[in-house]
């Protein structure tokens, strides 16, 4: 039986999320989340990524919290038509929110083929 959500190293595998946190004072959390730092993941409406969610498990709680959610819903189609050149979405999104604890940071990503993928990285406030 396979895992149904697989896990890597971002940089050998272009469809693990990559999560860069930057503290900006005051409690607050820059988090960019990308796929496709170190290994470019194909973008086209074939194969591309449809969207990446964020968790944030403080230390002690029972429970994750979701901080947010990127969906790259229209990606490959056309504003105007068929006549016209499509829009192509980047994976990659920004989240910003404010903690008191530390705790961990959980991205998932979708891939339109090769399905459920996620990475975790500890935030020390």
């Amino acid at each position: 039986m396979s895992k149904w959500i697989q896990t890597a190293d971002w940089k050998s595998e272009k469809h693990v999320p990559v999560i860069e946190v930057e503290a900006r004072g005051d409690n607050v959390y820059h988090v960019h989340v990308s796929v496709g730092k170190e290994i470019p993941h194909p973008n086209t409406t074939a194969h591309h990524i449809r969207w990446i969610n964020l968790w944030f498990w403080p230390d002690g709680e029972k429970f994750p919290l979701e901080i947010g959610y990127a969906t790259f819903d229209h990606h490959g189609e056309s504003p105007q038509g068929p006549d016209t050149s499509s829009i192509y979405c980047e994976p990659s999104t920004l989240f910003v929110f404010k903690t008191e604890k530390s705790g961990t940071l959980m991205a998932t990503s979708y891939c339109n083929i090769h399905g459920l993928w996620k990475s975790e990285t500890k935030l020390a406030v």
